[in-house]
C-alpha cells in the first residue's frame, strides 16, 4: 500500500503547452523550485538579475487557515463566548 503524501517538492519542473494558434505542443523543462502541501502551491526562481521571484497559489483550505490567523476567519472557540451577553446591560 502507497504511503500518504502531505507534500511534494522538487528542484525541476516539466511545462507543457499547446500552442493556441497552432496547436502544437511544448514542453520545458525549468529550473524552478516546486513546493506542494495541503494549503498552498509555490514556485521560486531566480530573475535575471539573480534575486529569489516567488509566486503562491492558496487552496481554499490554505486561504481559511490565513484567514483564521489574521483573525479575518469565521469566529470560533472561547473569542465568540466572551461577546455573549455583552451590550445587554
Amino acid at each position: 500500500m502507497d504511503e500518504e503524501v502531505f507534500e511534494l517538492s522538487a528542484t525541476m519542473i516539466t511545462v507543457e503547452v499547446k500552442d493556441d494558434r497552432t496547436g502544437k505542443v511544448y514542453r520545458r523543462e525549468l529550473p524552478i523550485d516546486y513546493y506542494e502541501t495541503a494549503n498552498f502551491l509555490k514556485l521560486s526562481g531566480e530573475n535575471m538579475d539573480g534575486s529569489v521571484s516567488q509566486i503562491v497559489f492558496f487552496t481554499p483550505r490554505g486561504i481559511e487557515r490565513v484567514q483564521d490567523i489574521t483573525g479575518k476567519g469565521a469566529d470560533h472557540g472561547r473569542e465568540h463566548d466572551h461577546d455573549h451577553g455583552h451590550g445587554h446591560e
